[in-house]
């Protein structure tokens, strides 16, 4: 902690007098108050844990008042013995008014980044709302990497396209793909033509790092991206993609669905939720996460209605079990029946009475299931994007990282893709031959659930196709190029 004085000069030290010897003793530096965790700290000193973070707190907030990306004055020392002072000082700022009111919220318009698409803007409700958490999932190839790249350079435009601030990109997986954004900004209609001024996107104005485990993901979201969005002004921060990390975090081992694992997977998730929401709400930008899925097989839904029994004619069923499990077909306290040379005896009044009987007490009946619409299978088909319509068996998806997660995203936005397949004429030396092959993939924006706009209907009812272009994501009209098709075929 020998530091703290050539680092902060005007740092109050005297506010913390009984903190800091422990801290020099044990040899923790400014940047260890900072990165280290709060319990590992109270760990090697010893000190309390609320004292511990207050520290922190303060040795934070005036690292920003000295880069000047704060609003705060800088506090004034204070002598060790005025006590009083320091607690009114603790109560004034914790009793700091609300912003906004709930009525002021409703009453200000709402401000949206577009996607570049009109149409794709109004299934979205305007488009990628800030102050909010939105989540864009889909699987590999469905386009969600080219909408985020959209939107890195939308942000920078003027209402009402964007927000007329900078973005920043946070990789988990692989760097920012600035061959793609040049690409965009020289093939897009919308951004080819705008003149080279303080308007224009820009390059420049996006702030790309990769975090390629989940320590220096949470080191970069607490501590770096809340001084560059105070710094720069950025209004949109996108994390690309948020399950990789936690999925090598939490799902390799042998311990993978044990309980322990699990909550502290659910907790991780809580407290990023938390953090994403608070820089949303706080800075006024849009939060927007990519998210992978994974394969959901449909099983047969378990219901409580009785089975009917057998027909007459039916051919007795033949076990295949071991002979030592027929003992316990009839219940653990069953005792079993006498064999004789013909076989199995049915058991007559003078035999039952001479069966032992168990002195405890029988087993209560089995409760009924629950019925299948109170499933976690069949409610998932409307907050996961997949399966709400009638081909719910076919191609079913779950977005990753579970329910925790998905209760911690304001919107969710589902990308789909399907395959397309034509005849393929196979030319040889005796005969043409035409095959089924794959042409193309078709892909659809939905809006599984979303605080702005309703959600779209069973299946693809209320979907937009579109499709991945060089100047990015473009709308599809099936409708419209069906009737310039007929209309071509009427003038031949």
């Amino acid at each position: 902690m020998t530091d703290l004085s050539r680092i902060l000069p005007d740092f109050p030290a005297g506010r913390f007098a009984n903190l800091l010897p422990a801290i020099e003793r044990h040899g923790l530096t400014t940047a260890d108050l900072l990165t280290l965790q709060v319990a590992d700290i109270g760990k090697r000193t010893q000190l309390p844990l609320l004292d511990i973070k207050r520290l922190c707190n303060a040795v934070l907030d005036a690292l920003h008042v000295d880069l000047g990306v704060s609003d705060k004055q800088p506090q004034q020392q204070q002598p060790a013995g005025d006590r009083k002072a320091e607690r009114d000082n603790d109560n004034s700022t914790s009793a700091t008014p609300l912003k906004r009111t709930g009525t002021e919220l409703l009453a200000a318009p709402p401000r949206f980044i577009s996607t570049l698409d009109d149409a794709l803007d109004n299934a979205l409700g305007g488009g990628i709302p800030a102050g909010y958490v939105t989540e864009i999932v889909g699987e590999s190839g469905a386009g969600k990497t080219q909408l985020l790249l959209t939107l890195l350079l939308a942000v920078q435009l003027p209402p009402p396209r964007g927000l007329g601030r900078p973005a920043l990109y946070v990789s988990t997986e692989a760097p920012l793909s600035t061959r793609r954004l040049a690409q965009l900004l020289a093939h897009h209609p919308l951004l080819k033509d705008l003149p080279a001024d303080s308007t224009r996107p820009s390059l420049d104005r996006i702030v790309g790092t990769v975090t390629p485990d989940l320590e220096s993901q949470d080191h970069i979201l607490n501590f770096q991206v809340p001084v560059e969005v105070a710094r720069r002004g950025a209004g949109l921060l996108v994390l690309d993609s948020v399950a990789a990390n936690y999925r090598v975090e939490f799902e390799r081992g042998t311990n993978v669905a044990s309980g322990a694992n699990l909550a502290a997977r659910g907790h991780e998730l809580a407290r990023l939720g938390r953090l994403l929401h608070d820089l949303a709400r706080k800075h006024d930008l849009a939060v927007v996460v990519a998210n992978q899925v994974a394969d959901r097989f449909a099983g047969p839904a378990k219901s409580s209605a009785p089975q009917p029994p057998p027909p007459s004619w039916s051919l007795p069923r033949v076990s295949q079990e071991s002979p030592l499990a027929s003992r316990s077909k009839s219940g653990p306290y069953s005792h079993p029946q006498p064999i004789t040379l013909s076989g199995v005896e049915p058991p007559s009044s003078n035999t039952a009475d001479l069966l032992l009987r168990s002195s405890m007490p029988e087993p209560p009946p089995e409760e009924p299931l629950a019925p299948a619409a109170l499933l976690l299978d069949h409610q998932q088909r409307w907050f996961t994007g997949w399966g709400d319509d009638a081909r719910s068996d076919v191609d079913l998806k779950t977005p990753s990282l579970g329910l925790v997660w998905t209760t911690q995203v304001a919107a969710r936005v589902a990308l789909l893709k399907r395959p397309a397949y034509g005849r393929k004429e196979v030319l040889d030396d005796e005969e043409g031959q035409s095959t089924t092959a794959l042409r193309n993939w078709r892909r659809w924006m939905k809006v599984v659930f979303a605080p702005h706009v309703a959600g779209a209907g069973p299946g693809l009812d209320g979907a937009v196709e579109f499709e991945v272009t060089m100047g990015g994501l473009r709308a599809v009209d099936r409708k419209g190029k069906g009737k310039a098709k007929a209309k071509e075929e009427r003038d031949d």
